[in-house]
């Protein structure tokens, strides 16, 4: 399974970055941002039907 992070502004929580990865990588992800106070929003990735 696939996430889409996206990276919050710290004023107004707009979306500032995004990027799509695959599920052993949300962790990682999650504990840098963490270290550092920077804001996330993690969802599943849209998938397209094949």
């Amino acid at each position: 399974m696939r996430f889409e992070i996206l990276r919050l502004d710290d004023v107004d929580g707009t979306p500032v970055d995004t990027t799509v990865v695959d599920a052993a990588s949300v962790n990682r992800i999650v504990q840098q941002a963490a270290s550092i106070g920077q804001r996330l929003w993690i969802r599943p990735a849209a998938t397209s039907a094949s």
